[in-house]
């Protein structure tokens, strides 16, 4: 297997089970916060500002499992960008030294000419055959790219 059926080389990288588990996990989250406040106020045990924080609450909780579902890593003519959960950064192609994807470790991560490691969300163990499969394709790009981009 070279690439996962149908996407080219320079496709945009991104987990497969990264992308629906948390999804869901936010939606079912916010629905057990608004049930749980509406139950709550119907019982006349909390009053109305208690009902709205815990349904801000959820949505915040929901909003943070929204951003791990946009992890990606789209490779450009000029370098890599990753998105991460809390971080999005751009390195030239220049800048990767190397690709590593060591046995144990959750995601690839680019060893940086300036000694950085950067962490690729975007493909992940979990993944399996398939998180391996694009660790290669990345490793591949980079290597393609690194002396295209100066």
């Amino acid at each position: 297997m070279t690439t996962p059926a149908g996407l080219a080389p320079d496709a945009q990288f991104r987990p497969r089970r990264g992308r629906f588990v948390p999804l869901g996990v936010a939606l079912v989250f916010l629905v057990i916060c608004a049930v749980v406040a509406v139950a709550m106020g119907v019982a006349g045990v909390w009053g109305v500002g208690d009902q709205l924080a815990l349904v801000a609450f959820g949505v915040l909780v929901a909003a943070f499992l929204s951003r791990y579902a946009t992890i990606r890593a789209t490779p450009g003519p000029d370098g890599l960008t990753v998105r991460n959960l809390m971080t999005t950064r751009t390195v030239g192609w220049d800048e990767i030294v190397d690709v590593r994807f060591p046995d144990g470790d959750p995601w690839v991560s680019l060893e940086l000419s300036d000694t950085d490691v950067l962490a690729v969300m975007a493909v992940q163990r979990v993944d399996g055959e398939e998180g391996r499969v694009e660790a290669r394709r990345l490793a591949r790009l980079v290597m393609a790219r690194r002396g295209v981009s100066g």
